[in-house]
């Protein structure tokens, strides 16, 4: 790409009425066509890009202090679960009988007499 380039118009193209007139005169010769410097352009931004002070130790404190957090977070500590195997059925019961009782998953009692209902309507049916 060359280091400066010419704008070049269209009329076709020009978002507003304004701008449709301007790419005619610049068209028809009547209005300068402007050039762009890309690298000039790119050069000067580069240069606004970072203020003169985080240049320095004290930007680095400024925006040490603007990001710190307002109170002290708590380190995490690691805890460890390990469930040991027994092999007695009881225990699964208990632990299945703590979870059970949900209001918003099916029936949450099954008691035996149910189930008792349940086996004679379906050996009725047979």
């Amino acid at each position: 790409m060359a280091d400066k380039d010419k704008v070049k118009p269209n009329v076709n193209e020009a978002p507003t009425h304004d701008a449709q007139l301007a790419a005619e005169n610049m068209a028809s010769g009547e209005e300068k066509t402007p050039s762009v410097d890309f690298d000039a352009d790119y050069a000067a931004a580069q240069k606004f890009s970072v203020s003169e002070i985080d240049r320095t130790n004290e930007g680095a404190a400024a925006a040490k202090a603007a990001t710190a957090p307002k109170r002290e977070v708590p380190q995490a500590k690691e805890t460890n679960t390990e469930a040991k195997a027994t092999g007695n059925p009881g225990d699964y019961a208990e632990m299945a009988g703590e979870v059970g009782g949900s209001k918003t998953e099916g029936v949450a009692d099954v008691s035996d007499d149910l189930v008792k209902k349940a086996l004679e309507k379906g050996e009725r049916k047979n």
